[in-house]
């Protein structure tokens, strides 16, 4: 069997696949990307035709090594949206407009929330069986000491955040409106091979200048791109998926401070012993943050960076273990080390 695909037992009868007689012709957003791109990694291994909706001037070398059809298009451009659904069976989107210093606020709901519907649409008027939405465990904000589930009460911390509410609340209701079978998926902390995000503090640890602000007792949960991938698939096969959220994780939360012990031991290093008290330093950010913001300059430190130390962030899988059988793979300590040893051949720690 190949690892890239979702194994038998999580590909039940009457999917997609079996529904279609072939194997489905799916449309990915975001697909230069980091977790689009490697979902159409996953889906050509399990022998999708895929197509991936990219912006013009986008580097597609990568998607055109994997076997990917390139739609060159726009989320604010419904026109360019039709044409690349001709033959299309499901819909993976996962672009969005995430946070950026200079991006204005009505940037983000024109992408989020605007862009979306235009692509809901697109997909109703084409025939598509199936849409999937990528949402964010981020509608929920600071998750408290208690794991969020699909029913917690949206807490949205910022104005992507919201945009990205509002967004999820404008595809469901669409897929009502429009008699299209929808899905919407909320993952949190994505990381693996090919992601950068999480570069800063693996190369913070690697070079022992990583210091804990605040106690690091707070929740803190992965999600490795492979389990990601796997997951958001089954959103896209599953019968039983039609109509419903999901939060799509790693198996279970740590604390920040097991998470960087976690990352400290696959580097072979040790932890520097010190912490720095919260709140001079959310003081210096929203100061750093008032200052730069206004004149559209990356600011040094900021609020939500701050938040990674205090704010828990853990949710239940339990929803989709249950419908959808979904169970992540990769452990917390491999997939770490994996993701280190790829920073290491890029030359990044």
């Amino acid at each position: 069997m190949n690892p890239d695909s979702p194994s038998n037992d999580e590909r039940p009868d009457g999917t997609l696949q079996a529904r279609l007689g072939r194997a489905p012709h799916a449309l990915v957003t975001g697909a230069t990307g980091f977790a689009g791109g490697q979902l159409c990694r996953h889906l050509r291994a399990a022998g999708y035709e895929v197509t991936a909706l990219v912006r013009p001037k986008r580097d597609t070398a990568a998607l055109g090594e994997l076997g990917v059809h390139i739609a060159v298009g726009e989320l604010g451009d419904p026109e360019s949206l039709r044409r690349a659904m001709a033959g299309i069976d499901v819909v993976y989107h996962i672009a969005a407009a995430f946070r950026e210093a200079n991006l204005p606020d009505e940037a983000f709901f024109k992408v989020n929330v605007q862009g979306a519907e235009n692509l809901i649409r697109a997909a109703a008027a084409s025939g598509v069986r199936r849409f999937v939405h990528c949402s964010t465990i981020g509608v929920h904000g600071d998750t408290g000491r208690t794991p969020a589930t699909e029913e917690s009460p949206f807490k949205a911390p910022d104005v992507y955040c919201q945009s990205k509410i509002d967004g999820e609340l404008r595809a469901r209701a669409l897929f009502d409106e429009l008699g299209l079978e929808g899905v919407v998926f909320r993952p949190m902390g994505i990381y693996g091979p090919g992601d950068t995000r999480f570069l800063k503090l693996f190369r913070a640890i690697s070079h022992r200048r990583f210091l804990m602000i605040g106690s690091g007792d707070v929740y803190y949960q992965l999600t490795h791109i492979d389990d990601l991938c796997r997951g958001i698939m089954l959103c896209g096969e599953h019968p039983a998926a039609a109509g419903e959220v999901f939060i799509l994780a790693g198996d279970h939360h740590t604390t920040l401070t097991e998470l960087v012990e976690c990352i400290a031991q696959s580097l072979g290093v040790k932890l520097l012993p010190f912490h720095i008290p919260m709140a001079p330093v959310m003081a210096m950010a929203r100061i750093c943050d008032a200052v730069c913001r206004p004149l559209g300059l990356n600011p040094p430190l900021y609020p939500r960076r701050v938040e990674f130390f205090s704010k828990d962030r853990a949710a239940s899988i339990a929803k989709a273990q249950r419908i959808l059988g979904y169970r992540p793979q990769v452990s917390l300590q491999a997939g770490i080390a994996a993701t280190a040893d790829w920073y290491r051949v890029h030359g990044w720690l």
